[in-house]
């Protein structure tokens, strides 16, 4: 039998699970339907909708809110309840880009990473690739060539405790949102690790992508080589709040 501290400490255990639970739901709704790009505030906001006028009084332990990862696992659920068959469709499509722009650049090394890689898509996600080079004026210089419209962008990140500036080229005018993180060569093997579950980010070559799609999307891939066609899975466009799962 429980003594009372321990009565006291289970049901406080489930309360605060079930508090988890609720606003890891409103923050994969809230990053799905009303375009919140990062987990941080969607926690934040999820919590003060779901606790009311008690967010101020309310004083969270480090296990009090739900991690990155709860709330991707909630928001795949919820992309798959929406989206239904398209998301399938979808995936082999992005899959089968990355590897057309990953062979077209081949010369600077180019590794897929995150959502198209792991499967964890919806409709908005992007295709993220790392690339390598000593110059990012040759990476637009290629691009420019081939004729392939593109953006660049510098991006401040947290990279434990210091921050770096990285330098992201945005592919435009193709079916799916397609970034490029820019490295310096030196880098191709350093693990980086993800801010969703702190685990090191696999960085997938093409024959890899090849061989996932020989496995999981057989049919679509040799549609493809047949004819160039790509079933793209409804409307591969992002919607006015779509986001990606990181």
């Amino acid at each position: 039998m429980f003594s009372k501290p321990s009565m006291a400490r289970c049901l406080m255990e489930r309360r605060t699970s079930r508090l988890r639970a609720r606003i890891a739901v409103e923050a994969a709704r809230l990053m799905y339907f009303e375009g919140v790009g990062q987990y941080f505030d969607a926690k934040r906001i999820a919590s003060r909708r779901v606790l009311g006028a008690q967010w101020k009084t309310v004083r969270f332990r480090p296990g009090g809110l739900p991690s990155n990862g709860e709330i991707r696992a909630a928001l795949l659920e919820l992309a798959e309840l929406s989206e239904g068959e398209d998301r399938s469709r979808r995936l082999a499509a992005m899959r089968i880009e990355a590897l057309a722009v990953m062979r077209a650049l081949d010369t600077f090394h180019p590794r897929l990473i995150g959502s198209v890689w792991s499967g964890h898509v919806r409709r908005g996600s992007d295709i993220d690739l790392h690339v390598f080079t000593e110059s990012r004026e040759s990476l637009e210089m290629d691009l420019w060539t081939r004729g392939w419209a593109f953006e660049t962008q510098e991006v401040c990140i947290r990279v434990g405790t210091e921050f770096r500036t990285f330098q992201h080229v945005h592919l435009l005018e193709r079916p799916f949102p397609v970034e490029l993180s820019v490295y310096a060569l030196a880098e191709r093997r350093v693990v980086t690790r993800s801010s969703v579950d702190g685990q090191s980010i696999d960085r997938v070559s093409a024959d890899r992508v090849l061989g996932l799609l020989e496995r999981e999307h057989s049919e679509a891939l040799e549609r493809w080589r047949e004819t160039g066609e790509v079933d793209w899975g409804g409307d591969p466009g992002c919607g006015p709040f779509d986001g990606l799962i990181g």
